[in-house]
């Protein structure tokens, strides 16, 4: 039986973003959406990161800033992979 789960986030910081939802199996991102925010870089970002560990997301996407900001959609993205890691 594959281990599915679903994560379903509220970005913090001040993002575009108003939610973030990423489909988890066997460690695996199966998908990623993003409401709100910039269509264009959400799809793209979905599109990556899709059957990338979550390991190797978190470590792509931590840390980057949008603007003045001190985080951004990606690292909201990573922030959201860390809580799942932290409860599985």
């Amino acid at each position: 039986m594959k281990d599915k789960q679903q994560i379903i986030y509220v970005p913090q910081g001040g993002v575009c973003s108003k939610k973030i939802l990423i489909d988890i199996e066997e460690n695996r991102i199966t998908d990623l959406l993003v409401e709100r925010g910039c269509d264009g870089n959400a799809q793209g970002l979905s599109a990556l990161i899709k059957g990338m560990s979550v390991d190797e997301a978190i470590a792509r996407l931590e840390g980057i800033h949008c603007g003045n900001k001190t985080t951004s959609c990606p690292d909201q993205i990573a922030q959201a992979l860390k809580t799942y890691q932290s409860e599985h």
